[in-house]
């Protein structure tokens, strides 16, 4: 593996599939007078380290969307099986680039700064495949959530596991445990910095035991035993799964 250094060439990805389950068609929602996938656009180019976007669609509606706003997009794979793997098909047909942040598409609030720290935390890790981030979870509903995602870091920041079940599991429950400092409790954030050779790699992974029974994606990297470093940022940003997501996020816009 090429030593890193500030000199490391780096972009950001947005993979974008025009389908989605909860709400139909959500990024080309445009109530704001932008589509969430502009605002998400818009908000990533905050970013002062990465040297560019670029937008991995999958149908001819995202391209040409993308197109008019500005941004750079790039046909992919309409029957990819995740967003990394488009990711990594984007990453194939650009050697020069040695890093890639994922950022999902739905994130029209996404901070800049998140995006330059999960950057920062990959090229300071050397021997880390992929970085990301977590935030403290401060509300026990959260905590036994499935569908908030929680991580669990060793002292050095690496992940442990991540999980849809509470971790650590409390043995004996104490309120005081959501309040602690450093934090006990972190909620996984779906921001991804990778390594081009990680990336390439990926197609040798198959699916392992521990990602098909949490149905979760970073548990196969972690089983395969590549690292992943985990960063901590103060607050989660909102993404849009659902219509009372968005009218939410219309509703801040305005003010």
């Amino acid at each position: 593996m090429k030593p890193f250094s500030t000199s490391v060439q780096s972009k950001i990805i947005i993979p974008a599939r025009l389908a989605s389950t909860r709400l139909p068609e959500k990024l080309l929602l445009r109530e704001t007078g932008m589509t969430v996938l502009e605002h998400t656009f818009r908000a990533a180019s905050r970013a002062k380290k990465p040297s560019g976007i670029i937008v991995a669609v999958d149908h001819q509606r995202i391209f040409d969307e993308v197109s008019r706003f500005g941004g750079i997009p790039m046909m992919t794979d309409p029957n990819a099986a995740s967003g990394t793997d488009r990711v990594a098909e984007v990453s194939a047909a650009h050697p020069d680039i040695d890093i890639w942040i994922n950022v999902q598409g739905d994130e029209p609030e996404i901070e800049g700064d998140a995006i330059d720290q999960v950057l920062d935390l990959l090229i300071e890790n050397e021997r880390a495949s992929v970085a990301t981030l977590a935030t403290p979870i401060r509300k026990k509903s959260d905590l036994e959530d499935p569908a908030c995602v929680k991580v669990v870091r060793s002292h050095q920041g690496g992940a442990l596991y991540f999980s849809r079940s509470p971790i650590p599991y409390p043995r004996s429950w104490d309120d005081t445990m959501l309040e602690q400092t450093p934090p006990l409790f972190l909620q996984h954030l779906g921001i991804y910095a990778y390594r081009r050779e990680f990336l390439q790699s990926l197609n040798q992974l198959p699916m392992s035991p521990l990602e098909n029974t949490e149905k979760l994606e970073q548990l196969r990297f972690l089983q395969a035993d590549h690292k992943i470093m985990v960063g901590i940022v103060p607050h989660a940003t909102r993404g849009i799964d659902t219509r009372a997501d968005y009218d939410a996020f219309v509703k801040r816009f305005r003010g």
